[in-house]
């Protein structure tokens, strides 16, 4: 679950791996049932923080979530990917 009560926790352990880790993340969140919108939240703000170290990030997502990020309308702009695979072929080459 990514709501209100993960994500703060969420967004600094993932934030802290942007900034010392490489420029491009693939986040697997396909065992999350469920994300409510301060999960969003966190996450287009980690888009923002790879973006802004010229980096990506791929979002691995199950049917579910991807459901709540197809409600809003953000399944392109977090790069929601459907497997590992896909996410490692949508990664920018370096």
């Amino acid at each position: 679950m990514l709501d209100a009560f993960s994500e703060p926790t969420f967004q600094k352990v993932v934030g802290k791996f942007i900034e010392d880790g490489p420029p491009h993340i693939i986040l697997d969140l396909s065992k999350i049932d469920f994300v409510d919108s301060s999960g969003l939240g966190a996450l287009v703000k980690l888009v923002k923080k790879t973006q802004s170290v010229e980096g990506s990030l791929q979002v691995i997502a199950n049917a579910r979530v991807m459901q709540t990020v197809k409600l809003v309308r953000l399944e392109k702009f977090l790069s929601i990917q459907t497997s590992v695979n896909d996410a490692l072929a949508n990664v920018p080459a370096a």
